[in-house]
């Protein structure tokens, strides 16, 4: 890309959903360009864009709700009720939510030997939940540790089902997270949108769902497009996340995001899409504007 293009070019490009980025591996929109506008370009509004908190922790959580509406949206993931009131200060919504327990994804539903405290932790979460108008609340399945995937299933069903009547009556999803179990969570058992979506038929709940990681889903079973346009009725929200590493989803990766997004709103989903990758941009809210401009199909 020659050095001197403008900012403003290169942010066109972008929100176009040019077929090729021109950026460098590495390269953040700042480092390419000769300033920084000062105004970020109108959402299209097909997406409703969220970021997730732990991947900007070394902001305070005041400044992260300041960035992203000076972005353009106003929803921040993974956020726990200790936090919420900071959210409902800016005007930020709490896209998908924590319980105030440690949140362990290896310690799940899957074991029964867990049940008692997690349904304690959901269902004491749930009213002040709905009392704050959030309605997705994650949830894990845990690892295998030696249990089959049926068995699995059938706890996870077990304790799900006595959450769920309250979920309901609350307006509140319980949404479990698909996670990959070859690179990054050894042994979690739901690592396939196929049992995922297999759990779900049998819970037969619509406050039962599924989050679709789509960096977790590349890397364990790839098929991203396919798989959202067979399973989409079972999923609640989406993360982003560059393949391999975890970072940028700019074409230092092998995924082209506008495509997936694109097959998202095809689908008629109307949930959140939160940014999940670690930037490595020196300025790393280029990096968050850069996924936005992506991803805003």
């Amino acid at each position: 890309m020659n050095s001197k293009q403008s900012r403003r070019a290169l942010l066109k490009n972008l929100a176009l959903g040019a077929s090729a980025i021109a950026l460098s591996p590495g390269k953040s929109i700042a480092a390419v360009s000769e300033k920084l506008e000062d105004k970020f370009p109108k959402l299209k509004g097909n997406i409703n864009h969220s970021v997730s908190r732990w991947t900007f922790g070394y902001l305070p959580l005041d400044q992260l709700c300041e960035e992203v509406k000076k972005i353009g949206f106003s929803a921040i993931d993974l956020v726990g009720p200790k936090d919420w009131p900071t959210l409902q200060k800016h005007g930020i919504f709490s896209s998908m939510c924590y319980t105030a327990g440690d949140n362990n994804l290896y310690k799940g539903l899957n074991h029964t030997e867990y049940h008692e405290k997690l349904i304690k932790e959901y269902l004491d979460v749930i009213p002040i939940m709905a009392k704050s108008g959030y309605k997705n609340l994650i949830c894990f399945s845990g690892a295998r540790a030696g249990i089959d995937d049926e068995t699995g299933m059938k706890n996870c069903k077990t304790a799900l089902e006595k959450i769920l009547p309250f979920a309901e009556k609350n307006g509140v999803t319980m949404v479990m997270e698909l996670l990959n179990s070859k690179i990054d969570h050894k042994d979690y058992q739901c690592d396939h949108v196929e049992w995922g979506a297999e759990l779900c038929k049998r819970v037969n709940s619509n406050n039962f769902k599924l989050l679709f990681d789509i960096y977790h889903m590349q890397i364990q079973e790839g098929d991203i497009i396919r798989n959202i346009r067979d399973y989409h009725q079972y999923i609640a929200h989406y993360h982003t996340g560059g393949v391999p590493g975890r970072h940028e989803i700019n074409n230092s990766q092998e995924l082209y995001y506008p495509a997936v997004m694109r097959a998202i709103v095809d689908t008629g989903y109307k949930g959140y899409v939160a940014q999940e990758f670690m930037p490595t941009y020196k300025n790393k809210l280029d990096s968050l504007k850069e996924a936005i401009l992506i991803c805003d199909v």
